[in-house]
């Protein structure tokens, strides 16, 4: 079940359009108007790609009267938030260890060097 959030969260984020929209309202609740002000592209499109980002779970939006108002949903961007820094670490963990060995090898030659002498 994560890992189909996570592809919905991923598969949003990929295009620039919908990471504009994303931080556009990580600033605060905005109206489908003035998400589309800056953007490009037609009403109908900013449309098609709101209806990505709630479908990934990452905006949420309520209509009142006749204004559509979206906003951020933090918990998906704190899922996505968790895989990648779960990925960091494991990288991390492996470099450390890739360093030690190098300088584990790096002393080894040094003594080798200095006993052949």
């Amino acid at each position: 079940m994560q890992a189909a959030l996570l592809d919905r969260t991923f598969h949003a984020l990929s295009d620039p359009t919908r990471r504009a929209m994303v931080q556009r309202l990580s600033r605060g609740p905005a109206s489908v108007s003035e998400l589309a002000k800056p953007l490009a592209i037609s009403l109908p499109a900013v449309m098609q790609h709101l209806q990505v980002l709630e479908g990934s779970g990452l905006v949420r939006s309520e209509k009142t009267g006749r204004v559509r108002t979206c906003s951020v949903e933090p918990k998906m961007l704190t899922l996505a938030e968790h895989w990648i820094a779960e990925r960091r670490a494991q990288w991390e963990r492996k470099l450390d260890r890739l360093a030690d060995y190098l300088d584990a090898t790096a002393s080894e030659n040094d003594n080798a060097k200095e006993e052949s002498k």
